[in-house]
Order: C-alpha cells, then sequence, then structure tokens
C-alpha cells in the first residue's frame, strides 16, 4: 500500500469527517494551516499519534503537541491541527490558534488506555490504534511487523482499541502493546486466539500475551523474560467492580424510642382489655339486680344436667 493510500485509510478508519487548509503570509514568509476534523476525539488521537515520531519534541504551545520536521502538531479534542514553518510565529501567537480553534472542539475525555502505558517509554513511539489498519502501520512503524498475524484476531469489531509504545531501559528493551475490551468475556476470548497467532520464533524470546480484568498485554520481542515481566507489572491499570443498587436512607427511630413505644402500646392495650371486661361485667351485674330473670340466666332458657340420683327436679333458680 502507497504512503498516500495508507493514509487516507488511516483517516477514514478514525472517522474523519472535514480537512481544511489555508496558507498565512506576511510579506515573502508564509506558513499553512490545516485542520482535520474527526468523530470523536479517540479519531484525532489515533492521527496524532500516527503523525509522531522519536526526532519530534513535545512543544512548548501546549499539552499534546509536538515539532519537528518543520511542523507543528496540535491535538485539541476531535480536531488536529497542523502547521507548518512553525518558527515563522511566535509562541503566543500559536497558542493563541489553539486557543481560537478549542472553541470549536469536542471535549470528550480522550481514551483511558493511553494513561494504562507506564511511564519511561520512548517519546514519539506511541501509538493508538481503533482499528486494524492504524494496528498494522504501528507494528510496522516500531520494527515489529512479523507480529502482524495479530491484528487479524485482535477484534477491533467487538469494540477493541489497542495501544503500544518501544521501550528502551538500561535492564532491556521491547515493545508493549496493550487491547482494552468492553468486557473481561470478550478479552478471555480473544486472547486464545492471539496466542495462536504469536509466531513460533517469538514465543521462544519470551513473547505471551496475559490478561487483567479487560485488558491484555503482550511484551513483543523483549530482550529477556525478565524485562517483560517487569514491563507488564509496571502497567497501571487497576480492576474495579461496581454493583448499583436502589440508594435508600435509614428511617429506623433509635431502638430505646421503639421499646418506649411498645411500652406504651402494650399498657393501653391493656388498660382498654380491663375496660372492655368491666363493662361487660358491670351491665350484667346491674341486669340481674334490676331485671332479675328477665335479661340474663331466665329460667326457662336454663338447661341442667341432671344424674337422677335423686327424685327431687332441680330448679334452676336455686342457683341464683
Amino acid at each position: 500500500m502507497k504512503p498516500n493510500e495508507q493514509q487516507a485509510v488511516l483517516h477514514t478508519e478514525a472517522g474523519m469527517e472535514e480537512w481544511f487548509a489555508r496558507p498565512y503570509s506576511n510579506g515573502s514568509q508564509t506558513l499553512s494551516v490545516d485542520l482535520k476534523r474527526f468523530r470523536d476525539p479517540s479519531g484525532a488521537y489515533q492521527l496524532y499519534t500516527a503523525a509522531l515520531d522519536t526526532e519530534m519534541q513535545p512543544s512548548t504551545v501546549g499539552p499534546l503537541t509536538a515539532i519537528g520536521h518543520g511542523r507543528l502538531v496540535m491535538l485539541i479534542g476531535n480536531l488536529l491541527l497542523g502547521v507548518s514553518e512553525p518558527h515563522l510565529a511566535t509562541t503566543s501567537e500559536l497558542q493563541e490558534l489553539a486557543g481560537a480553534v478549542r472553541k470549536f472542539a469536542d471535549a470528550t475525555p480522550l481514551p483511558p488506555i493511553r494513561g494504562y502505558l507506564p511511564e519511561g517509554f520512548a517519546d514519539g513511539t506511541q501509538r493508538y490504534a481503533l482499528g486494524p489498519a492504524a494496528l498494522r502501520s504501528a507494528l510496522g512503524q516500531l520494527d515489529r511487523a512479523e507480529f502482524d498475524g495479530l491484528v487479524d484476531e485482535t477484534g477491533f469489531n467487538s469494540g477493541a482499541e489497542a495501544i503500544a509504545a518501544r521501550y528502551q531501559r538500561i535492564l532491556g528493551n521491547g515493545v508493549l502493546l496493550l487491547i482494552d475490551y468492553p468486557t473481561p468475556q470478550l478479552a478471555e476470548q480473544h486472547l486464545r486466539h492471539l496466542e495462536q497467532a504469536i509466531p513460533a520464533s517469538a514465543k521462544e524470546t519470551g513473547t505471551t500475551v496475559e490478561r487483567r480484568g479487560s485488558l491484555l498485554s503482550l511484551v513483543l520481542k523483549p530482550s529477556s523474560a525478565a524485562f517483560g515481566e517487569s514491563l507488564r507489572g509496571a502497567i497501571r491499570y487497576e480492576t474495579q467492580v461496581t454493583w448499583n443498587e436502589p440508594s435508600h436512607k435509614i428511617t429506623d427511630p433509635p431502638w430505646l424510642v421503639i421499646l418506649g413505644r411498645i411500652l406504651i402500646l402494650t399498657l393501653l392495650f391493656m388498660g382498654l382489655a380491663v375496660a372492655v371486661g368491666a363493662a361487660f361485667g358491670g351491665v350484667r351485674v346491674l341486669a340481674k339486680v334490676f331485671f332479675p330473670g328477665k335479661v340474663f340466666d331466665r329460667p326457662g332458657q336454663m338447661d341442667v344436667l341432671q344424674l337422677g340420683l335423686s327424685g327431687k327436679r332441680i330448679d334452676s333458680r336455686d342457683f341464683y
């Protein structure tokens, strides 16, 4: 694939929507400014990292800026701003330009995966990939083209995103590749496919794939297995499990209040029982005093069981 064709594929994969370019002149001096607008900051970040190399340096214009080869690149939200011949403008003028562009940028945060990389990678080697074209290009730029077989097994169609960077330290060197998935289940599924896609020669040099939560990590061709493990151990990634439940407030009163209420209600119930019993008994006694044998215990309604031991019939009135 030709360089221009490869760039076109990367732009399409990143979701570029518009591209503007305009020259600015001051006498005989002319600088050009181009602005690319992407669907979201993740797509712009992919093209920003693709434009970096080890000969570019961070700029004092602002964060996420790099300068080199007579060009200044600035990432501002979902906008990628490029300035050719930036030395023709002062730092304050470039900052003013960036501020004017920032008013129209999407302020959505950049992909969290960029923060998982351990510190100490070589500046200009970080590469972010939203799709297979960007990852394939990154592997080639990082001198790891022999791992091209990993691209088709990464699972970008499942929502994966990847980032890679080269590490050069006293203890060793290697390229760290991180792949983040929406769920741990997807990560486990693609881990098996990636293990099979690693070349046999690379496995002998210590290239392995490991999973931590929804993140897969591969150290491509480490100088030693020990260096690969130390690099993987420095990954800044922590798993978090959240359980969303309806929130509620504790409305139960203190236990002393509860005991007091139980005691009061018990006394009220006992008093009511005594009052009802006294009322019922009092009415019955008054009825017998003033209306004997007419309301309660009327002789005609009284039945007494008799054993018949004597011939005298028992009169129920004898009991009252």
